[in-house]
């Protein structure tokens, strides 16, 4: 008993231990602050809508390689066994004779090798377009993963400086509050000052607080793109990522609709129709196949004497089956499947002419958010510029306290809108190279 125990509580501790180290093994695999790099390469190992993909990959291999299995010889063994309890009985020149003994079995194998089969040849040629098929299915879920994730990462940035944008006026509100209360009780100014100040301060706090819940919020939704439980560490507050040198890019790229993987998709799957269009073609050719038999049958009227002779028989041949008539079903799957086809190819047309309208509307919206985030940010310069004149002009007591806080409020708006602005124009970059076809999945 005492051994037992003793067993039990060692292999708790051995399993706690490996639990601990496996857990550690896997967050060792992505930093607590990890770059975009980082950020991306984890995604496209672990998000589970790739790792489906991948294994759609391995069933596309077993799918592969069971229709090519036919081309194998194919064994199958047999055996029965016989008890008559009348025997057959048959008239031969006027008599009756039984015919047979009481007991029979027979032990057989059989082996055939198909020659010839229309199913062989179209899973033979068909092999590399279905192993194409499940490959631009992992391309297009890595597509998706590199865009969502780098969304992602920039809105978590571009959120965490409007923390410190609103920080940082906390801090200037809550110094002019304490100027204008000491003003108010000493007797300079009414308490109309101090009071327009405590409102803004508590505006600025609850913006502070929705603004990190926003942020908790953007986390979760970044873990969840990266297949991460919700309470994985992740701090993007200490990045210093210079996104003003990301918003840049070539804008007089000739666009190639051909680049795309919805586009290829679509081209895979005619390069499959028209295989499957080839194989109705070829259901006019014979089935042929070589066959080989061997078998002992065994006879006794007595079950124990019935394995002490066998009499074995074998033989080899081939099998031709020839399809006449079937009804004119050929033909009609042969035009099906020219349909089909042609379907495709329109199909292929309307997705040129829509790749062509995301990218019109991707490059529209990349110039427009370009010029929205210039104004924005020679607007944040002219609010500093009029904010600091002003304070200047407030301390010398030339300018009012409501002159001030306008002001104030003109430099927080301008510096959020800039970094609103500044994401917008970066997702929109990213919806261009998408709609370009240049997303790097390496």
């Amino acid at each position: 008993m005492i051994r037992a125990i003793k067993y039990f509580i060692l292999s708790t501790c051995f399993s706690t231990a490996s639990l601990l180290l496996h857990a550690q093994e896997s967050k060792s695999d992505l930093p607590a602050t990890p770059t975009l790099q980082e950020l991306l390469d984890y995604a496209l190992e672990n998000r589970i809508s790739i790792r489906k993909a991948h294994l759609g990959v391995e069933i596309g291999e077993k799918e592969i390689k069971s229709a090519l299995s036919g081309y194998f010889p194919q064994i199958t063994a047999t055996g029965a066994l016989n008890h008559f309890l009348q025997i057959p009985t048959n008239i031969i020149g006027g008599n009756l004779i039984q015919m047979g003994q009481r007991n029979t079995s027979n032990v057989g194998a059989q082996a055939s090798q198909a020659l010839l089969n229309p199913e062989l040849m179209l899973a033979s040629r068909s092999a590399s377009v279905i192993r194409e098929r499940y490959k631009q299915t992992v391309e297009e879920q890595k597509i998706s993963a590199v865009v969502d994730v780098s969304k992602a990462y920039f809105d978590i940035l571009t959120t965490e400086e409007q923390i410190k944008i609103i920080q940082e006026d906390i801090a200037r509100i809550k110094r002019q509050f304490t100027d204008a209360q000491m003003q108010y009780e000493v007797g300079l100014v009414d308490k109309t000052d101090y009071k327009r100040a405590q409102i803004s301060l508590n505006n600025s706090q609850a913006e502070l607080k929705r603004t990190h819940e926003f942020r908790k919020y953007k986390y979760d939704f970044l873990k969840q793109l990266l297949a991460l439980p919700l309470s994985y560490p992740i701090d993007l507050s200490f990045n210093k990522e210079n996104l003003e040198a990301k918003v840049m890019m070539d804008t007089t790229e000739v666009l190639q609709e051909e680049r795309r993987i919805e586009y290829r998709q679509l081209a895979n799957m005619k390069r499959e129709q028209e295989l499957n269009t080839q194989f109705q073609k070829w259901q006019f050719l014979p089935t042929v196949s070589a066959a080989a038999n061997y078998q002992i049958n065994y006879f006794n009227s007595e079950f124990s004497e019935l394995y002490r002779r066998g009499f074995p028989t074998s033989a080899i041949g081939l099998t031709l089956s020839v399809p006449v008539f079937t009804g004119f079903k050929r033909q009609h799957e042969i035009r099906k499947s020219q349909l089909l086809e042609k379907q495709l190819e329109w199909d292929m047309i309307d997705m040129k002419n829509m790749i062509s309208a995301e990218y019109s509307e991707a490059i529209t919206n990349y110039r427009a958010y370009m010029n929205e985030w210039k104004v924005s940010q020679e607007n944040v310069t002219l609010s500093k510029e009029v904010y600091d004149i002003i304070k200047l002009q407030y301390d010398e007591g030339i300018k009012t306290y409501l002159d001030l806080m306008t002001s104030e409020t003109d430099l927080r708006t301008s510096q959020l809108n800039y970094l609103n602005a500044l994401y917008i124009l970066l997702a929109s970059k990213i919806d261009v190279e998408r709609a370009l076809g240049n997303i790097q999945i390496q």
